[in-house]
């Protein structure tokens, strides 16, 4: 498949997990948003709604089996058992890579603003191979949420980490842009920040995010933070370089504190007590343990890379016969 720009293929990717209040509607938004785009000459017949089914529990399965007969835009793909939203989203895009000449990948809740995906296009037109989906403003997010996502990205710039601001997983890559990631290995995936180390040209499309259409986030606060944490060890070694700092910084205070003891015991002026040294054995006892958790985090990523193991198996690819 060459790559045209004038009338490109778009796959359509989208992860499900546990989806099956919000599928009918997604179905239907994105079927009658394909149905307008191509009708109008706008992209290429061939195109696609993929849906990455990531071992859900529920009928979200048996719906995309469903679509997928049903309307000649949606193709499907099980995962073989749950392997996170990472994972899911990057066996679709692999599996849309032949298939395309752009993605994009969208949640399946439908925060997205689906009449973005033209101006998605409209960039790839004019020769983006990465087009960035950035949000507006974050007025439907509790203030809990809104001020630790805003810290997690400015502290993610701050560690050296080339984030876009602002910005989820709602971008458009091209067939090019899809095979430069193909080229990234690593098993921890966070790709919002792998996918500007591709480089190639890119660019921004801004909107509105809405409130989810229907059944609940599969982002609670645990995930949140864990995600949070895979993105900061995976492209900065700043912690490490931060407890090696801070090592320096207790050992100097330490001498200090030793000198002071030795001063004030020559010239015996002693305060016999127990709470400074209780308070101080439970602070650099605290230190230690944090330190060694975050190392011990590293270790368990490399631990991770080194036994190479897929980061995901599909078990069933529904498309239609033409694309076999």
């Amino acid at each position: 498949m060459t790559d045209n720009r004038d009338l490109p293929v778009l796959y359509l990717v989208i992860p499900c997990y546990n989806e099956e209040e919000v599928l009918p509607e997604t179905t239907k938004r994105l079927t009658e948003k394909m149905i307008g785009m191509i009708r109008s000459e706008f992209i290429h017949a061939d195109s696609r709604i993929l849906f990455v089914d990531d071992g859900s529990r529920d009928q979200t399965w048996a719906l995309i089996e469903e679509y997928s007969e049903a309307i000649p835009f949606v193709d499907g793909v099980k995962l073989a058992h749950n392997r996170g939203h990472q994972n899911a989203l990057l066996a679709g895009l692999m599996t849309a890579m032949p298939l395309c000449d752009c993605a994009i990948s969208m949640d399946a809740d439908l925060q997205d603003d689906t009449d973005a995906i033209d101006r998605f296009v409209e960039k790839y037109k004019e020769g983006c191979d990465v087009v960035y989906g950035v949000r507006n403003k974050r007025d439907t997010d509790t203030v809990f949420k809104r001020t630790t996502a805003e810290g997690f990205y400015k502290f993610m710039k701050v560690l050296g980490v080339d984030v876009v601001f602002n910005h989820a997983d709602y971008r458009l890559m091209s067939r090019r842009a899809l095979e430069g990631l193909s080229e990234y290995k690593e098993v921890n995936l966070f790709l919002r920040g792998i996918v500007p180390l591709i480089g190639y040209r890119s660019d921004y499309v801004y909107y509105d995010r809405a409130e989810r259409f229907a059944g609940e986030s599969k982002y609670p606060l645990r995930k949140m933070l864990s995600f949070a944490f895979d993105g900061i060890s995976s492209f900065s070694v700043k912690p490490l370089k931060m407890i090696s700092n801070l090592g320096i910084l207790i050992s100097v205070l330490s001498i200090f504190g030793l000198l002071y003891a030795l001063i004030s015991h020559i010239c015996g002026v002693t305060v016999a007590g127990w709470t400074a040294i209780v308070c101080s054995i439970w602070l650099l006892g605290g230190l230690q343990m944090l330190c060694l958790g975050v190392v011990g985090a590293y270790i368990g990523k490399i631990y991770s890379e080194v036994k190479q193991r897929p980061r995901y198996l599909i078990e069933t690819h529904l498309k239609k016969k033409d694309e076999e």
